[in-house]
């Protein structure tokens, strides 16, 4: 079922929503090329608001490419096995999402053509980055987050690619034949992929913990009011999960339905996926009010104006949409009828990264557009080029999913065949018996010619002969 959707044509709603998307990333392009050309003045960066939409942009991007990787590894490490269905739908979001990411800092950067020497690399004038600064930690945190991941999706694809490349023919098999790298289903094969996936899902639970840490760094290590707290790297990592499984959570409501595997993406599935949604949203609701005890308890004044200010002030419409998508909207999955209804949960999916954008937004502006001299404070306001760059990053970002649906297996074959119950050694046929399913008997070749295959009770314990 499933590996027949990358062997046949997509649905007509696949082309449509392909063409849509390229055109935005198309847009993205063009812009950034704009940008390049006329200097990093076409945002709405300012002084004192130096950092507008493309960190805001960076970070939320870098949070949604958080879920596919905890999905992969952390729930493989604690043997959850509804991960199954989705870890590799959630782990090609992951590698795209951060893709996007990227983009944003690389052209923050001001003279992007110089933007090498950010990396240590030996020159005759001795220059090297500065490794006190935040900035170059997120160069190697997501660099280093991107690689690990992109390995542990490859690594649990090759069985998968293997299962296609023995349905295909001509070109097509060579390429699966190379990627696939020679697997034949060997017991040797099974041992060593199990040993490097574990390995590899080790390796990679402590990056997803770290990562949206040091992300949150770029924030923390400051002395300006609101960003100078140590609550940051769990209230990122958190907000970080919580975006990410609502974009798993958007993109495949709508997946499932298109190329109809309603029955290996179940309603249990995204019924769990709405429980750590409502976990992680408490945690950051949690995080939210922390933030304000802190800053009164501290008795600086300063922090405390930074807060009233992101409720009361110039900003405070972002404000309360943050606090009513990532504090509010989540608390309806506390009932079950709307965890398990899909319209609820798509558009409450929805809502959630918005408020995470905005979030970000609060976060960044609104810390920097009033600090400690009124002398120095100022308004921001996004240009058409911010809004425009954004709205093609998601572009970017659904052409590459659409073409990952395209092109390979959205559901692990490999892992989902066994997590069936048919996997299970002691699942057997058993007729009359209530605790087993019943599996359709199939005559052996060499029986074929013998006639009609005759079942014999066993007196003893009821096995069949």
């Amino acid at each position: 079922m499933v590996a027949r959707h990358t062997e046949k044509r997509p649905p007509f709603l696949w082309y449509v929503a392909f063409g849509i998307s390229s055109l935005l990333a198309g847009v993205l392009v063009l812009l950034l090329a704009y940008k390049v050309w006329n200097g990093p003045g076409v945002w709405g960066n300012n002084q004192p608001v130096g950092w507008g939409w493309p960190i805001v942009n960076f970070v939320w991007w870098v949070g949604i490419g958080h879920a596919g990787t905890l999905i992969s590894a952390i729930l493989f490490l604690f043997r959850q096995q509804w991960r199954t269905s989705i870890n590799r739908s959630a782990e090609a979001m992951t590698l795209f999402a951060v893709i996007c990411a990227l983009i944003w800092p690389a052209f923050h950067v001001g003279r992007v053509w110089v933007v090498y020497w950010m990396m240590p690399i030996p020159n005759q004038m001795e220059m090297w980055p500065q490794w006190k600064s935040p900035l170059m930690w997120d160069v190697f945190a997501v660099s280093s987050y991107f690689i690990v991941s992109l390995i542990f999706w490859y690594v649990g694809l090759v069985p998968d690619l293997a299962t296609i490349r023995d349905r295909a023919s001509g070109w097509r098999k060579k390429i699966l034949g190379f990627f696939s790298l020679g697997w034949t289903g060997a017991n040797r094969h099974w041992r060593n992929y199990e040993k490097a996936y574990l390995l590899l899902a080790a390796l990679a639970t402590p990056l997803v913990l770290s990562v949206h840490s040091v992300v949150s760094f770029d924030f923390a290590i400051s002395i300006l009011p609101g960003w100078h707290t140590t609550i940051f790297p769990p209230y990122f990592v958190a907000g970080a999960i919580f975006s990410g499984f609502a974009m798993v959570l958007t993109l495949l409501v709508i997946a499932r339905k298109v190329y109809e595997i309603e029955d290996l993406i179940t309603i249990d599935h995204l019924e769990k996926m709405n429980i750590i949604i409502l976990l992680t949203g408490t945690i950051v609701g949690f995080a939210y009010i922390t933030e304000f005890f802190m800053a009164w308890y501290s008795g600086v004044e300063y922090e405390q104006y930074a807060f009233l200010n992101r409720a009361t002030g110039p900003y405070w419409w972002a404000y309360w949409i943050m606090m009513s998508c990532n504090l509010i909207s989540p608390q309806l999955f506390w009932f079950k009828k709307l965890r398990r209804s899909i319209p609820v949960m798509f558009v409450l999916s929805i809502v959630v990264n918005i408020g995470m954008w905005f979030e970000r937004f609060v976060i960044t502006v609104t810390s920097l557009h009033r600090d400690f001299l009124p002398s120095s404070w100022g308004y921001f306001d996004a240009t058409w080029v911010d809004v425009w760059m954004f709205i093609g990053s998601i572009g970017l970002f659904l052409t590459l999913f659409l073409i990952f649906l395209r092109f390979v297996p959205m559901v692990a074959l490999a892992e989902v065949k066994g997590v069936t119950p048919a996997a299970d050694p002691h699942f057997y046929h058993e007729e009359g018996d209530g605790h087993t399913a019943e599996v359709p008997y199939v005559q052996p070749a060499e029986e074929q010619h013998e006639g009609p295959h005759h079942v014999d009770e066993d007196d003893g314990d009821g096995a069949k002969e």
